[in-house]
């Protein structure tokens, strides 16, 4: 099952809360909390859309850059058991072992495009 809306390069999650009885969600990827909300499908993509258009609104009356910037370096929790495979198969290949992590990611990324 996938839980996001895509509109103009941007990404929304949704939710639904039985409680509320509605959809929620948020813009993912951005410095700010933008929401949206709708009580069925179609509002919801509405909704995401105007969200979207207002937030790009907002960032252009602002000159703000609209996407989240990523600094490139990023702390990962993995089990001791992994860290060890994967020195070794960095160890073997003859590369650091951020250079192995780095070409997993970029190989893994390519594949889901």
């Amino acid at each position: 099952m996938n839980n996001l809306l895509h509109y103009k390069g941007f990404m929304g999650s949704v939710a639904f809360s039985e409680k509320d009885g509605v959809f929620f969600g948020k813009i993912e990827g951005i410095k700010q909390l933008v929401n949206f909300e709708g009580d069925s499908v179609k509002e919801l993509k509405q909704s995401f859309h105007e969200a979207v258009d207002d937030y790009l609104t907002y960032c252009a009356n602002e000159n703000i850059d609209p996407q989240k910037h990523y600094s490139g370096s990023l702390n990962i929790r993995i089990s001791p058991e992994i860290h060890s495979r994967i020195a070794l198969l960095a160890k073997r290949r003859g590369i650091s072992i951020n250079a192995f992590i780095k070409q997993a990611l970029e190989k893994q990324v390519r594949l889901t495009k």
